[in-house]
């Protein structure tokens, strides 16, 4: 499947209807999604046949698009059953059969719950707002317990020094595929024809989804990391 037909797929996807806020619920565009998934296989070939984990999954765009490039089973884990709910409609709409949900709050999960369960977790976790401080380092802890292979995750750009760290102290090797200031490391084919996609520094479009929200939309300087385990 080409880059620009999952994209396409992926923005039929059905979205949040009431986000909830202290769940720092916020969509995926279907372009993020795309070019998060059509990387992750096509570049390191850990989607296909995969059993693949969506973490803070909400109305599974990156489940279904993992699903859509012949994921051997992608499992969404997500708290709110509102958004789950939301999840179930989409697949059968797209009669996508390779998913399945689980409904848990990732941050109380036992340790060795799903530990090394998983070749591939892929998220695109809570920032960490003043109410969630620290949230985005229980979902990539979380993640890196359950994957055996790699964890691909978005996060702010201006938390890199931290992120990188962590993983140092848990023994993981930390890459940003696509972020500020960073040179892509990888010059297959793949990556020649994302770069007008990508480019070294990705923005995330959070829209205004809040009362408190004043403008339409505002850009967030990202990080795109693959962990991959030692």
């Amino acid at each position: 499947m080409k880059l620009k037909e999952l994209e396409s797929w992926l923005q039929q996807v059905d979205a949040f209807e009431e986000p909830k806020i202290l769940l720092e619920q916020y969509p995926t565009s279907p372009h993020i999604a795309a070019c998060m998934l059509y990387t992750i296989q096509n570049t390191f070939n850990d989607i296909e046949g995969k059993l693949v984990a969506d973490l803070g999954c909400g109305c599974g765009v990156l489940s279904i698009g993992a699903a859509m490039l012949a994921a051997g089973l992608c499992v969404g884990f997500d708290i709110d059953n509102d958004a789950l709910d939301i999840f179930r409609r989409n697949a059968e709409e797209f009669e996508i059969s390779n998913v399945d949900l689980v409904q848990c709050d990732l941050c109380s999960l036992e340790a060795e719950a799903y530990a090394k369960k998983f070749d591939t977790v892929i998220m695109n976790p809570p920032f960490g707002t003043k109410h969630n401080q620290g949230m985005d380092m229980k979902f990539l802890w979380a993640a890196i317990t359950m994957a055996k292979t790699a964890v691909y995750s978005l996060h702010k750009t201006s938390t890199r020094e931290h992120i990188q760290k962590k993983a140092n102290g848990w023994g993981v090797k930390m890459e940003v595929i696509a972020g500020k200031n960073n040179t892509v490391h990888l010059f297959s084919k793949i990556f020649k024809h994302l770069l007008c996609t990508l480019f070294t520094e990705l923005r995330y479009d959070l829209p205004a989804s809040y009362k408190f929200h004043k403008k339409k939309s505002v850009d967030i300087q990202v990080d795109f990391l693959r962990f991959s385990k030692a």
